[in-house]
């Protein structure tokens, strides 16, 4: 029988999993509908559907994630099933950060500018560094998909032991062959933070020398590329944060459920975990202007028919 904390925790990743849900089908139909009817999909609309698409089925692994760790935990013990889900749960992950960090460089180069000639060469190229960007992405991922099963392999032979302190004691080559393997599913990890945070720090190095200009000018500190600048910067910088929190989540969580599997702090760890999928999406549909005022209308539509269908009483 689940216990309160178990009951709690579902609670959670259920409403987690609702708004991650809402958010990202939102952005997937407003694009797939403009797409539709201009005849033509744009290149950050494309990678924002791709984003959503991912995310929705990461989304999923999480929920029945969720609810194998609440309701039945003693089946991720099971080899088969425990390591199904734990590359599921890798495969999409993988992605939905690669697809965000593809979304960040794509701003990056549509709204900064450099006079230097090799940004300008990038930048005449950027669709097709983009699809390089992606190809990279999937041999990464089949890189990281062999070692992650090797390190599964190791791990859940071992997991039902009383105690795996004292049994890495015992073996320290077991030992030493796991902290290779997650050092280098954490070394792949930082390859898209690394890009994400390059691309933040020069759209802020374009936005002060673009603002300077500006002042030299004499035309203010604002007009309408400073606030794409800004724009920018806010999502990139809520991406980092949110996958600083996802990446130490994760580090934790690992930690945690080979030292102890059945430990209940992991709960709390995994909803810090899913908070990514679940709140990126709406930083996204924040910062794009034709996410932002379709929803502006939906809400305001919303808000109409509550009154029409609720009259207050004469």
């Amino acid at each position: 029988m689940p216990t309160e904390l178990d009951k709690i925790f579902l609670i959670l990743a259920i409403v987690e999993f609702i708004i991650g849900l809402l958010g990202n089908v939102f952005i997937g139909l407003v694009n797939c509908s403009e797409g539709i009817k201009n005849q033509k999909v744009f290149s950050a609309d494309f990678i924002l559907t791709c984003l959503a698409i991912s995310t929705i089925g990461q989304l999923l692994v999480i929920l029945f994630d969720s609810f194998l760790v609440g309701l039945a935990s003693h089946l991720y013990t099971t080899y088969r099933l425990g390591k199904l889900v734990i590359l599921l749960w890798h495969m999409t992950n993988h992605l939905t950060t690669w697809l965000a960090t593809c979304l960040s460089i794509f701003y990056f180069f549509k709204i900064a500018h450099f006079p230097h000639s090799l940004f300008l060469w990038l930048r005449w190229r950027m669709n097709g560094m983009i699809v390089m960007l992606r190809t990279l992405s999937l041999f990464l991922l089949i890189f990281d998909s062999l070692v992650l099963k090797l390190f599964i392999d190791i791990s859940l032979n071992i997991i039902d032991k009383s105690n795996l302190t004292l049994y890495f004691d015992e073996s320290k080559t077991l030992y030493d062959k796991l902290s290779i393997l997650k050092t280098l599913l954490s070394l792949t990890s930082f390859i898209p933070f690394s890009l994400s945070l390059t691309s933040l720090l020069f759209l802020f190095l374009s936005l002060v020398r673009h603002t300077r200009n500006l002042k030299l000018s004499s035309l203010g500190s604002r007009d309408s590329s400073t606030e794409a600048h800004r724009r920018a910067m806010k999502m990139v910088m809520s991406f980092l944060f949110l996958f600083i929190v996802h990446f130490f989540s994760l580090q934790v969580a690992n930690w945690i459920f080979f030292m102890s599997w059945n430990n209940k702090y992991i709960k709390f760890v995994m909803l810090a975990l899913n908070a990514f999928p679940s709140c990126h999406s709406f930083i996204l549909i924040l910062g794009n202007s034709k996410l932002r005022q379709t929803a502006v209308r939906l809400l305001s539509h919303l808000r109409n028919y509550t009154k029409t269908s609720n009259p207050l009483p004469l």
